[in-house]
């Protein structure tokens, strides 16, 4: 069972794109597209959540395009799911064949998705209904 949506793991490869390659100037949302193999269509939701909730930042212009809303360090993988949990699915079922997602992405979510159900499987029903009966 994926822990993780579609648009969540666009929105992990996206951010790390733009702290990758948004070093000298912003990263256009059509390099960013074009770099996933996406229509930007598919992509600019994603980016428009995370500007609102400050992982990124929208640059208006000529040169414009996303950069870091703030430090690397103060973004955790936390923050992006919970501003794409905010984006409406559009119905695409696959993800992009991006080196990022396919190299970096998915071991990092595969990983975090085995101690997720490491964790589930030392969580007994009996663990949590005496919890339950406290609260009575």
């Amino acid at each position: 069972m994926p822990l993780v949506s579609r648009k969540s793991i666009l929105a992990i490869a996206a951010v790390i794109d733009v702290a990758v390659n948004a070093r000298i100037r912003p990263v256009s949302a059509k390099a960013l597209a074009a770099r996933h193999k996406l229509p930007p269509r598919h992509l600019e939701p994603v980016l428009q959540a995370l500007v609102r909730d400050g992982i990124l930042k929208g640059i208006r212009g000529p040169h414009g395009g996303y950069a870091l809303g703030r430090e690397q360090r103060r973004i955790s993988a936390g923050d992006i799911l919970r501003a794409a949990g905010s984006v409406e699915e559009t119905g695409e079922a696959a993800l992009p064949a991006s080196m990022l997602v396919n190299d970096v992405v998915w071991p990092a979510l595969a990983e975090a998705e085995r101690r997720f159900s490491a964790t589930l499987a030392h969580i007994s029903i009996e663990d949590m209904v005496s919890k339950a009966e406290t609260l009575k």
